[in-house]
């Protein structure tokens, strides 16, 4: 089946299909994920997989529709940053970026997409709009989820099920990371960059820096997989910055 077709999954009466809906992988599939794929029918990918060891992952659970990400590189060039296809009659678009979306949007009942890491969900000219956030290396304060689309045969009916893996989560998750303060939070991002440059190790930095060691994997797995990301946006990203209009 190739990668740039349209594709159609006819249906039969009085059955529910659940497909699960998920982006921004990144390199890791968790395996309480993979426990609820393997609910599902078929898997719907927003794109910054990472690797093409993580879509044969998901291949191997359920058949699988996925559109390229911007961190998607060489290996990931057969995939079509634009897709289309019909679900037991549900039409869908995706893409990785919703500011990549076409104009016409009429003949589409539901639009994904992923790319900012925050789940979102909202109807917009008739059409449900859906990011599905990521469940994959989750960044500070952000939650870890994915959805599941249920698709009611006959009556046609369709429903958005949110799966947030970090409810009630621990406590750290709230607080600013070990040796970061309001003051220095920039500052340290972008001296932890400077020593991943000169090729020193997360625990090194950490130690050197006296900061929370998951906080200097976060910058750089974020300084290595945005390319041209200045401190600033390593921040944004992580948005860590909130952390601290919530002092405890």
């Amino acid at each position: 089946m190739a990668e740039n077709d349209s594709y159609s999954i006819s249906y039969s009466e009085n059955t529910v299909h659940r497909v699960a809906i998920l982006s921004d992988t990144h390199g890791l599939l968790r395996p309480e994920i993979k426990e609820i794929l393997k609910t599902c029918e078929v898997i719907l990918h927003g794109g910054d997989i990472n690797s093409q060891k993580i879509l044969d992952e998901l291949r191997e659970i359920a058949p699988v529709y996925v559109v390229r990400g911007n961190n998607d590189k060489e290996w990931a060039a057969a995939l079509d940053n634009e897709l289309d296809i019909t679900l037991f009659g549900l039409r869908i678009c995706m893409v990785h970026n919703r500011k990549h979306r076409r104009s016409d949007l009429s003949k589409t009942d539901l639009f994904l997409y992923g790319h900012s890491h925050k789940y979102e969900e909202k109807i917009m000219d008739g059409v449900l709009y859906l990011n599905p956030g990521s469940c994959g290396p989750r960044r500070f304060r952000q939650p870890v989820t994915m959805a599941v689309l249920e698709i009611e045969e006959g009556s046609g009916k369709w429903q958005i099920q949110k799966i947030d893996l970090t409810e009630g989560g621990e406590a750290r998750d709230n607080r600013p990371p070990r040796g970061i303060s309001e003051g220095n939070l920039r500052s340290t991002v972008e001296t932890i960059v400077r020593e991943m440059r000169a090729g020193r190790s997360v625990g090194r930095i950490a130690e050197k820096l006296d900061v929370d060691g998951e906080f200097v994997e976060q910058v750089c797995r974020i300084y290595m997989t945005h390319p041209g990301v200045d401190a600033q946006g390593i921040v944004d990203k992580m948005e860590v910055s909130a952390l601290f209009e919530r002092r405890l």
